[in-house]
């Protein structure tokens, strides 16, 4: 396994890129995987790792060990704990990451069955979590408009667990388009005017619509729902977090196909 120890190593400045900088992840087209979950998921699903990068403690840890044994040793490096630290994108350094490269967007096609579609979700990880939610759900489509977060950021990865791999991310989406023609109902989460969600109907084709955690959905987005829908809170609440709304929605709909034998 090669070892670096500079900070000016071309290596290291294009791991730090990674770590800091959406534009350079889209310019590269790759971005970092962080975390032993993480490597492990993408290395069960045969994702092709471009690089491995291993902290000197975190080498010496068990779990993260037995990963590196599955790894192509030419593609393995270490850095010393500092510099680590250096290039990796959170706080409090895992101890191993992968570069993968970000895969092209699927084509551009009408969901036939459920999705969700974010518009303006900001926080990596809320919009990790919505797409965990997704993919534990069954929702393989999500969609963003160009107000969101970086999808394959390595915070929304972190937040996501592995679910980037099972479903099908489209970002820098225009809704309208992508919803014409759409064969179910067209939800929007919101306040006003409502019906309330556990009085639907939710066993067909279902495009979700969430907003953005400070404003909701722009006038745009939510122009094109059929049905504005509440969740009750008796708590008396004003609102949920955006991740927690999604996860109500989507296991609500769950919860009614599974009933229906669907």
């Amino acid at each position: 396994m090669k070892q670096l120890t500079s900070r000016d190593n071309p290596t290291v400045k294009h791991l730090h890129a990674l770590a800091t900088s959406a534009k350079d992840r889209r310019t590269s087209c790759e971005t970092l995987l962080d975390g032993a979950h993480l490597l492990g998921v993408a290395l069960e699903r045969g994702v092709q790792l471009l690089r491995v990068v291993v902290s000197e403690s975190g080498r010496r840890l068990p779990e993260i060990a037995a990963l590196l044994a599955r790894c192509p040793s030419e593609i393995c490096i270490e850095l010393p704990d500092r510099l680590f630290a250096h290039v990796s994108p959170v706080d409090a350094p895992s101890g191993v990451l992968a570069v993968v490269a970000m895969p092209a967007a699927p084509a551009m096609a009408v969901p036939t069955g459920s999705c969700v579609v974010l518009d303006g979700v900001q926080d990596p990880g809320n919009l990790g979590t919505i797409l965990r939610t997704s993919a534990a759900a069954g929702v393989a489509d999500v969609l963003l408009t160009p107000g969101c977060a970086q999808a394959w950021s390595p915070r929304v990865l972190r937040a996501a667990m592995g679910a980037h791999f099972g479903l099908r991310i489209r970002e820098g989406v225009d809704a309208s388009a992508a919803l014409a023609g759409y064969p179910g109902e067209i939800l929007a989460a919101d306040l006003r005017d409502s019906v309330e969600l556990y009085d639907l109907d939710l066993r067909g084709p279902v495009a979700w619509l969430f907003g953005s955690e400070g404003q909701g959905l722009s006038k745009a987005v939510a122009a094109l729902a059929t049905k504005r829908v509440l969740i009750p809170m008796p708590g008396g609440m004003e609102s949920l977090n955006v991740g927690v709304a999604a996860g109500v929605c989507l296991f609500e709909q769950l919860r009614q196909r599974r009933a229906s034998g669907r």
